[in-house]
């Protein structure tokens, strides 16, 4: 920096204020600072910083299954968001296993970020605990836990309960009674809120309700096709699915066509997640579109509050995702 300083003909201070947007500068000044950082190849050294500011302009992104299309869209989502608030982005993937969350946690505590967004594993317990007693500022993403495990953490995330009954009534409101839903991974809690949204919505309605109808497709999309398989093989086979996520909505579709059936002719199909090729199946599907924009948005805003606020009022955001009907439930086009 002393080098730039001296062939720029300005101090250092005025250096950092070019480099760091802290003070306004004439053009002429900006223009011979950045003319002679060009002509030294000078980088500031990012590890001194951090050192002196106690920040290092990072964030980690802790999120498994990111070839879920859904979870690519929030990953795409918050790192614009961190990138509009100067910050970058680390993201790692703990591949749905509790041990390895708390290891890659660890380790963006030693990268020196200066939060965490996670989404939690269905056994968070370990990480959780290794980012309280760190005091890492944290806000979880998509799949909130009760109090009892975040009962200091900032939370955000789709509402998942009554968005999957909404999907539920409008198969019932077309006459099917045998409903199946293919579930995702057991123990995260948006899978536990959409099958209690399921189950509450045909009670509601007054259909009984069949366990060899609700299967597990562990969220992701072999295993949902293999569960769809099973169902089609029931002796009274489902004549409408309700599907907890996208990748599993992969899956079924693609049983659904080894084995000659047609959607929604002989089983129709609705699903929770938008993604961007479900308006180009045939027939086109019928969804309830999460706002990944805004959830990944706010989990940013949350964090960065959280670490210039320590003591700011806790906050858990349920955001209402939309009912896209198109053609796969049996509506119309």
């Amino acid at each position: 920096m002393a080098d730039v300083a001296r062939r720029a003909g300005v101090s250092t201070a005025t250096v950092s204020h070019v480099l760091n947007n802290t003070r306004a500068v004439s053009a002429d000044t900006r223009a011979a600072v950045m003319a002679a950082v060009e002509e030294t190849a000078y980088t500031p050294n990012t590890v001194a910083r951090s050192l002196a500011t106690n920040r290092t302009t990072t964030l980690g992104l802790v999120l498994s299954a990111i070839s879920n299309p859904y979870f690519g869209e929030l990953l795409s989502s918050a790192e614009s968001a961190a990138a509009g608030a100067g910050y970058t982005l680390l993201l790692v993937d703990p591949h749905e296993d509790p041990e390895y969350e708390r290891t890659v946690v660890a380790r963006l505590h030693h990268h020196r970020v200066d939060g965490v967004v996670l989404a939690p594993s269905a056994e968070p317990t370990a990480a959780l605990e290794y980012l309280a007693r760190h005091e890492v500022p944290t806000v979880l993403l998509d799949r909130l836990v009760p109090d009892g495990l975040a009962a200091s953490l900032d939370q955000v995330g789709s509402e998942n309960h009554d968005a999957t009954g909404t999907l539920t009534r409008h198969l019932v409101d077309h006459g099917h009674t045998r409903i199946a839903l293919v579930a995702g991974l057991s123990g995260l809690t948006t899978t536990e809120e959409r099958c209690a949204g399921f189950g509450r919505a045909l009670d509601d309605a007054g259909v009984p309700r069949d366990p060899a109808l609700e299967v597990s497709g562990e969220s992701a999309t072999e295993p949902a096709r293999a569960a769809m398989t099973k169902l089609l093989a029931l002796p009274e086979p489902p004549t409408a699915v309700v599907v907890g996520n996208n990748s599993m909505t992969i899956g079924v579709i693609a049983a659904l066509r080894d084995a000659g059936a047609r959607v929604p002719d002989d089983v129709a199909v609705v699903a929770f997640d938008d993604f961007a090729w479900a308006d180009l199946f045939s027939p086109r599907l019928t969804v309830m579109a999460q706002p990944f924009d805004r959830i990944a948005a706010e989990a940013v805003r949350l964090l960065l509050r959280r670490r210039a606020q320590p003591d700011a009022p806790l906050e858990v955001l349920r955001l209402p995702p939309s009912f896209v009907v198109r053609e796969s439930c049996g509506c119309d086009r």
